[in-house]
C-alpha cells in the first residue's frame, strides 16, 4: 500500500473550521485512520442533568437504518486500530452509560495487541479518537455484542493486516477498519495475505478525501463502506440521505474504479472493469456526525464523522442479520437483495461526469448501493 499522503492530515479540512483530522498525515508504507472531530462544538467532560450530547445516538441510528434496538447477542464483532488507547474501556463504558446500554466488562470486551498479547502498543491521542469512535459506533448498532479490539504496533499494513488475522483468529466473525491508503501493486498480496477469510464479514471505510480509491477498501474480500450526509426529515422514513462531499472534490467519501483489483462477480457496473468503490454506505459526514466520548488527548463528548464512523456501522448491521455460511464472500450479500436498502440518489463527492462519484438511482461509486433499511441486505 502506498502512502496516503493527504489522508490523516492533522489539519482542518473542508468547511474551515468546522472539523479536523485525529490522526497524523501517514508515512509512506503506512495508512491513516479515517475520523474527523468536529472542531465547532465545545468538548464536555460531563454533562448537565437532563443533558444529551451533541450529535447522532444510538436511538437516532437504528430509527435512520430500522434496526432493532437490543442486537447483537451471540456475536463478536472485532475492531482493528494502530497503536493503543489506554482509556478504551473506560470511555466505551461511559459512551454506553450515558445511552442506558448494557455494560460491557470482562466477557464483553477485550483488548489485545496485534500477536494476541497484552503487550500493547505506544499510545497515540489520535488513534485513540479512532478507537472511541468505533467502540461507541458498535455499541450503538449492537450493544449485546462481544467486542474484541485488536491494536496494532503501528499503522503499516502488514501490522494491521496481522491485526486482522489475529481478530479471526480470536473469534471475530464481523471486523471493521476505518483506516486506507493510497492503491499500490502489493494490495493483491496483502489480499491473500491479510483479507481472504471466507465468511468473515471484514469492512473498510472508503476514505475521507473525496473521489479516489483506497486500499484496503478496494480489495475484493472487504465490503467498501461510503458515507452520506444524514438529516431528519418530515418523510415517512423520517430521515433523508445524500452523498458526503462536494463536486469539486477534496472532501467527503471516497469511492471510484480501482487501478490493482479485479472486479469481482458480483459486481456489474458498467464503466468500471476493476473492483468499485463502494458497495454499502452510512452516515459519515461530521457535519450531521454522531456522539463520542474520548478522554484520551480529548475532553469528553464530542461530535465525530468521516467514513470511519460507517466502517463500524456496517459491520455490526452485518452482526445484526446473523452469522455468514461457510465459505460466503459477505460483500456480496447487498447485491443479491437491493431492495433492503435505502437508495441514495442525490449529491456528489467530485468531479467524474458519471455514477462514479455522482449518485443516482441504483449503484453508485459514493454511496453504493445505498444505505441499511433493516438487516435483510446483510444476509447471505
Amino acid at each position: 500500500m502506498a502512502t496516503a499522503a493527504t489522508a490523516g492530515a492533522a489539519t482542518p479540512a473542508g468547511h474551515g473550521q468546522d472539523y479536523k483530522r485525529v490522526c497524523s498525515v501517514a508515512k509512506p508504507g503506512f495508512a491513516a485512520c479515517n475520523a474527523l472531530e468536529r472542531t465547532n462544538v465545545v468538548q464536555k467532560m460531563a454533562l448537565s442533568p437532563n443533558a444529551t450530547p451533541d450529535g447522532y445516538g444510538p436511538s437516532d441510528l437504528t430509527s435512520a437504518y430500522n434496526l432493532p434496538t437490543d442486537g447483537g447477542a451471540g456475536q463478536t464483532i472485532g475492531i482493528v486500530d494502530a497503536q493503543d488507547d489506554p482509556n478504551a474501556a473506560s470511555d466505551m463504558a461511559a459512551y454506553r452509560a450515558q445511552y442506558g446500554l448494557p455494560a460491557c466488562g470482562d466477557g464483553c470486551f477485550s483488548k489485545v495487541a496485534e500477536d494476541g498479547s497484552t503487550n500493547y502498543p505506544t499510545a497515540d491521542s489520535g488513534w485513540a479518537g479512532e478507537i472511541s469512535l468505533d467502540l461507541d459506533m458498535v455499541s450503538a448498532i449492537a450493544p449485546n455484542a462481544h467486542i474484541i479490539l485488536v491494536e496494532a504496533t503501528s499503522a503499516n499494513m502488514d501490522d494491521l493486516g496481522a491485526s486482522v488475522n489475529e481478530a479471526v483468529s480470536l473469534g471475530a466473525g464481523f471486523i471493521s477498519n476505518s483506516y486506507g491508503g493510497s492503491e499500490d501493486s502489493s494490495d493483491t498480496s496483502a489480499d491473500s495475505q491479510y483479507f481472504n477469510h471466507p465468511g468473515t464479514v471484514i469492512t473498510a471505510s472508503a476514505g475521507d478525501d473525496g473521489y479516489g480509491v483506497e486500499y484496503p477498501a478496494a480489495s475484493p474480500g472487504v465490503t467498501a463502506v461510503g458515507g452520506t450526509s444524514l438529516s431528519q426529515d418530515s418523510s415517512s422514513r423520517g430521515w433523508s440521505e445524500s452523498v458526503w462531499g462536494s463536486s469539486s472534490g477534496g472532501e467527503g467519501t471516497g469511492s471510484g474504479c480501482s487501478t490493482i483489483e479485479p472486479k469481482p462477480s458480483w459486481q456489474t457496473d458498467a464503466d468500471c472493469s476493476g473492483r468499485t468503490v463502494a458497495d454499502v454506505s452510512a452516515v459519515a459526514d461530521p457535519n450531521t456526525g454522531v456522539a463520542v466520548y474520548d478522554t484520551y488527548g480529548a475532553s469528553g463528548w464530542n461530535v465525530y464523522g468521516g467514513t470511519s464512523a460507517a466502517s463500524p456501522i456496517i459491520a455490526s448491521v452485518y452482526a445484526l442479520a446473523g452469522t455468514p455460511s461457510s465459505g460466503s464472500n459477505p460483500a456480496s450479500f447487498p447485491y443479491a437483495n437491493t431492495g433492503a436498502l435505502n437508495d441514495v440518489t442525490s449529491g456528489s463527492n467530485g468531479d467524474c461526469s458519471d455514477y462514479l462519484c455522482t449518485a443516482g438511482s441504483g449503484y453508485d461509486g459514493p454511496t453504493g448501493l445505498g444505505t441499511p433499511n433493516g438487516t435483510a441486505a446483510f444476509t447471505g
